[in-house]
């Protein structure tokens, strides 16, 4: 796999005109961000970050994730109707974390005041990299699972495209008509639809619940573009907003500036950053409230890394998804050893496993958005120091996946071009429906490749360490 594009890449001119070429497809096909300086204008935007070349990726394994989506879909909707399980998979966790608990807080007053929301939509993204830490063909192991927003399903639509235009411009025109298509946008969107649809006011909007700094804005505006194109209205406004606008009727149908929302998008509250008091309340009229969120609460703890531990332990998935005995055998295919550090004799164990072995695992706290996982000497300094305390239950532990590196240039604004050594990335987008019981939509929606140079542990295309790719099969 290394080798894939040697022959293309012999000559330094051919390089820089292919990356001449790439970017002005880039802007072209609308692969943008906005710039550092001024994230939240666009009359100066930038290309966003993205390979020159699309990378291998081995066909079995993309299939396989694809094949289990579905399955994923299934899991995250049976756990977030789960009460029990969740409250018994992050009883540790929440005594810890701040964040999680106050999350948890607001999931137990919703159901006690009884859920008001009877449409629910998830839309998530199964993240994997191929591991070829064993002997014998690479597998596919599972990252994470992100239950909320889920980003660069709208960039990813646009950025295969870019790729078939680069390869062109090498002389492989052949290879450029294998990539396949890809448009998570209108897979998103659809569920998105769909969900507004089942609330069952035509003249309700939906919402997307935006951060303050919006660089990614493009990615968000691909999804909204195609919830315009269905005549669907939508709105966009940051907590700050519904703390001082929203407000719930006697049926607590949510209004903001006196429209009805059907359905609230989240594109921000995935981190404590995102909360200050005024945000926490504005969270919590959000989830009182009839609109279909997405994610609501209990999805949005489905997606925590605890959660995702529990989920390893034999038994787990056969109480979750009884009966379905093929769909339980796809998903623990996907997973790697993850492992509790709760305290007691198990915790211990895997703790000091760790601290002697610290290039083995990766430390996870209960955080989405990338850049927060800790490997090698950072994670024994962190375990030594938080060993014996119960602080050390607000992480999980999982073995780090091995794969393996190829060569690729990373474009990336103002940043000179040179070979780096890579490693890539693979997130399959799911989207589902449920109306009451019934599951009504449940599709894979897309996919999305990010590559980044092997010496960046962690972090994704919004931390600045990813950039986009495409998936070549072989």
């Amino acid at each position: 796999m290394a080798g894939l594009w040697d022959a293309a890449l012999r000559g330094e001119a051919a390089v820089r005109r292919a990356a001449l070429a790439a970017v002005d497809a880039a802007l072209l096909e609308g692969v943008l961000m906005r710039t550092e300086a001024e994230p939240n204008a666009s009359d100066v935007v930038s290309y966003a970050p993205f390979t020159l070349l699309p990378s291998a990726v081995p066909s079995a394994l993309f299939r396989q994730a694809y094949a289990v989506q579905q399955d994923f879909n299934l899991l995250v909707d049976a756990i977030s109707q789960d009460g029990e399980f969740l409250e018994r998979a992050l009883a540790s966790t929440i005594k810890v974390d701040d964040f999680t608990a106050r999350l948890f807080r607001i999931h137990l007053q919703v159901l006690e005041e009884g859920l008001a929301q009877s449409v629910f939509l998830g839309i998530n993204r199964s993240d994997y990299m191929f591991d070829c830490g064993a002997p014998g063909a690479p597998a596919l192991k599972q990252i994470e699972i992100n239950t909320i927003a889920a980003s660069f399903g709208g960039l990813a639509s646009r950025t295969a495209a870019v790729h078939g235009r680069v390869l062109k411009e090498l002389g492989m025109a052949e290879e450029a008509s294998r990539l396949l298509p890809n448009n998570p946008s209108e897979g998103l969107a659809s569920g998105i639809a769909k969900a507004w649809e089942l609330y069952g006011s035509r003249s309700a909007v939906v919402m997307f619940l935006v951060e303050d700094v919006q660089r990614n804005i493009f990615d968000q505006r691909c999804v909204e573009n195609e919830l315009w194109n269905r005549n669907i209205r939508v709105i966009r406004k940051r907590f700050r907003d519904v703390f001082e606008k929203g407000s719930l009727d006697e049926a607590r149908r949510l209004y903001m500036d006196g429209q009805e929302v059907a359905v609230v998008y989240y594109r921000e509250g995935y981190v404590p950053k995102n909360y200050d008091q005024q945000n926490w309340e504005a969270r919590l009229l959000l989830e009182r409230s009839r609109a279909v969120k997405c994610p609501d609460i209990a999805t949005q703890l489905a997606g925590t890394k605890k959660v995702q531990q529990e989920l390893s332990r034999p038994g787990t998935l056969e109480k979750l998804l009884p009966g379905r005995t093929e769909a339980i055998a796809r998903i623990r295919a996907t997973f790697a050893g993850l492992y509790s550090l709760d305290m007691g004799e198990e915790g211990d164990k895997i703790a000091a496993t760790a601290i002697a072995n610290p290039d083995q695992f990766v430390l996870k706290p209960q955080r989405e958005g990338g850049g927060n996982n800790l490997y090698g000497e950072e994670l024994r300094q962190v375990l030594e120091k938080i060993k014996d305390s119960p602080e050390r239950t607000s992480y999980i532990l999982m073995d780090k996946i091995q794969p393996q590196p190829t060569r690729n240039y990373l474009l990336r604004a103002h940043s000179p071009l040179k070979a780096s050594e890579c490693i890539s990335e693979l997130g399959i987008f799911g989207v589902y429906v449920r109306q009451g019981k019934e599951l009504v939509m449940n599709e894979a929606a897309g996919h999305l490749l990010r590559t980044k140079a092997v010496e960046h542990a962690d972090g994704g295309v919004a931390a600045g360490v990813a950039v986009l790719d495409t998936p070549y099969l072989v």
